[in-house]
């Protein structure tokens, strides 16, 4: 629900800041941390709502902001620091007026995720490394609704007739449970370029590389360089990051 009364300036449009309650969709329990026994079995009191939800709740307010303008040339850093449970009340913060605007998401008086936002962005080529196999699919609409279908109730991608940006690490992260991980993972950390829209029934084609594996307290990290093309036009690039192996 957006509050009108509370708004600040970042660069020429308002960001607003806006709450909803998270929701865990059922296509994650795939990943065990998506479950309760899952999630229990790995130390939190019940399953978390996956990241690319709450990146999804993040987009809201540049998104209503800055339009289109945002969806086909921005992007933003995504960071992941607690989890969200699922029904959590996530309130989204906006950050002081400066050269960089920071969204932040805030669950059980805790912020639990941020954005910094780019409003204008230039992908960086794609890095060497150990190359994955291309993956293809059609974008249905399951696909280009998954933002909506996880809770963010803006009418600008209806309007418009392209797709959610929570698909794009949405779609990232299948990179992962395809290649990279066999057990409970979590996502942690993405830069997201915007190149480009996409819509229902073009033919997505993604590749991907691991740039770097290391280990941390908390268990092995992969990081990965993504681009994805709509009908070979490109329109994302990610550098996404995630625990593979929990410790």
């Amino acid at each position: 629900m957006e509050d009108s009364s509370h708004s600040l300036l970042c660069g020429i449009a308002m960001l607003k800041p806006w709450s909803t309650r998270a929701i865990n969709l059922p296509e994650h329990a795939h990943n065990p941390i998506h479950t309760d026994v899952g999630a229990q079995a790995a130390g939190f009191p019940s399953a978390i709502v996956a990241g690319v939800s709450v990146y999804a709740y993040l987009t809201h307010p540049p998104a209503a902001a800055w339009g289109q303008e945002w969806l086909s040339g921005g992007g933003g850093e995504l960071r992941l620091r607690q989890p969200v449970l699922a029904d959590d009340l996530v309130e989204l913060d906006v950050g002081e007026p400066n050269d960089t605007c920071e969204v932040v998401a805030r669950s059980r008086g805790q912020a639990c995720a941020s954005l910094e936002l780019w409003r204008q962005a230039s992908a960086p080529d794609m890095r060497a490394g150990e190359d994955l196999p291309l993956s293809e699919l059609e974008l249905t609409s399951d696909w280009a609704t998954y933002g909506t279908r996880a809770g963010d109730d803006l009418a600008l991608y209806g309007e418009l007739g392209v797709a959610h940006p929570a698909l794009w690490p949405n779609l990232a992260n299948t990179v992962y449970t395809e290649h990279l991980v066999t057990g409970s993972w979590i996502h942690t950390r993405s830069r997201i370029f915007h190149q480009g829209l996409a819509r229902t029934g073009q033919l997505l084609r993604i590749e991907s590389r691991v740039i770097d594996r290391f280990e941390t307290r908390a268990g092995e990290r992969a990081v990965t360089d993504i681009a994805i093309f709509a009908d070979d036009a490109p329109v994302v690039r990610i550098e996404h990051e995630a625990l593979v192996a929990l410790k």
